[in-house]
Order: structure tokens, then C-alpha cells, then sequence
């Protein structure tokens, strides 16, 4: 299989995002980090809305890392840090254009939603 061909099923698996999956793609957005940092990172961003287990962070984190949209590297307290792939920057903006496709159209329908 030709490498674009595996990209575009991978872009197409990760379509749409888990809540959870899109959460730790803007956390990696933002910086490099272990799953304990995504994981506090995204309790504060959604005020404790989203509180990520260590089950489904590092299981979720392991799927995309076998996909290729993250890597890892040991920082220097042998902790595992994970950082996006440009492949999961594609991913990531892929799934912002499909919210704010779905955010646009709710406006036509029921106008602002504040």
C-alpha cells in the first residue's frame, strides 16, 4: 500500500474524534507532555468536565501512537513523554474543520448558541 494511501485511512479511522481523542490532540498541541500532563491539562481546560482515567489516557494514547500520531521519548526522569506527529497535527485540524462546519450550520438553525 502506498504511503498516502495509509495516511488517508488513518485520517479517515480518526474521523470523527472521540471527545477524548480531539482533548489529548489539543493538549499535544500546546506542548509535549506524559499522560499525566495531558490528563491535568484537559481537567482544567474543560473545568474538571473531563477527567481522564490512566486506563483510557494511556489506551488511547497507544492507539494513536501504533497509528503514527504520536511518538514518545523518555525525558529525563525515564518518564515517557509524548509529543503530535505531523500526521496527528492533520488529524487534529481535520476534526477543528468538521466542528466548526457542524458549530456554522447549528447557527442557521437555532441561531447563537451562548
Amino acid at each position: 500500500m502506498a504511503n498516502w494511501q495509509l495516511t488517508e485511512r488513518i485520517l479517515a479511522k480518526y474521523q470523527p474524534l472521540s471527545e477524548t481523542a480531539f482533548y489529548i490532540l489539543l493538549s499535544l498541541m500546546v506542548q509535549s507532555s506524559h499522560g499525566y500532563g495531558i490528563s491535568k491539562y484537559v481537567a482544567e481546560l474543560t473545568d474538571e468536565r473531563i477527567v481522564l482515567g490512566s486506563g483510557t489516557i494511556y489506551g488511547t494514547l497507544n492507539k494513536m501512537l501504533k497509528d503514527g500520531l504520536v511518538t514518545v521519548y523518555a525525558d529525563g526522569e525515564r518518564k515517557k513523554v509524548y509529543e503530535i506527529t505531523e500526521l496527528g497535527s492533520s488529524v487534529f485540524y481535520r476534526e477543528k474543520a468538521r466542528i466548526k462546519e457542524v458549530y456554522d450550520h447549528s447557527l442557521t438553525i437555532g441561531g447563537d448558541l451562548s
